[in-house]
């Protein structure tokens, strides 16, 4: 059982990051489908508990990719070869986690969901002072959000089953050494315990 405290969904969001077909496709087909039933859970559970759901998706356009540096050794081999175009199919949401009105919806142009983003004022907009974070990639988006989230002073609950890898390992380093000492790892399944319905 989770030593977490308790969640209060009126401060709280989940953030759904990267769920998109062409970012689901570097894992393993089972894994995806896994982790997208446990997400539609975790959603439906923040939803009808009355906390804010955020998605995260990243995507270019034209000036975006113009914009990258050849020094940048993740983004600019993206940009020279025009991957991830922010319309293209594969960039949307999945479709099993489709947004609905009043979900927030940002698109980045690097790792983190807040860094190229007005992610941090939307939320605080909302009176959010709790993220629950999932994402894939655990490598990727997951510790670059962490990261900075914990910087800004919110507090932190990482879903150890709704965050996903490519590379196993560093999966496994980052949630058992990493994580800990800036969130709370917790299971899809402790949520229902811990949103507090007041």
């Amino acid at each position: 059982m989770s030593t977490a405290p308790t969640l209060d969904p009126a401060h709280t969001a989940l953030l759904v990051m990267d769920y998109q077909p062409a970012i689901l496709a570097l894992l393993p087909e089972s894994d995806s489908e896994a982790l997208l039933g446990r997400m539609e859970k975790v959603i439906a559970a923040v939803r009808a508990r009355g906390g804010t759901v955020a998605y995260v998706r990243v995507g270019f356009t034209e000036a975006d990719w113009a914009a990258i540096p050849p020094t940048n050794r993740s983004f600019a081999p993206i940009a020279q070869h025009r991957l991830m175009h922010h319309a293209d199919l594969d960039t949307a949401v999945h479709e099993r986690l489709a947004p609905q009105d009043g979900d927030i919806i940002v698109r980045k142009i690097r790792y983190g969901g807040l860094s190229t983003t007005d992610l941090d004022q939307r939320l605080r907009e909302h009176g959010i002072t709790t993220l629950i974070i999932s994402g894939i990639s655990t490598s990727g988006v997951v510790l670059s959000t962490v990261l900075d989230a914990a910087d800004r002073d919110y507090r932190l609950y990482v879903l150890a089953d709704g965050v996903a890898d490519p590379d196993p390992e560093a999966h496994d380093v980052l949630l058992r050494q990493v994580f800990p000492s800036r969130a709370h790892i917790l299971e899809t399944a402790e949520l229902h315990t811990l949103l507090r319905a007041d």
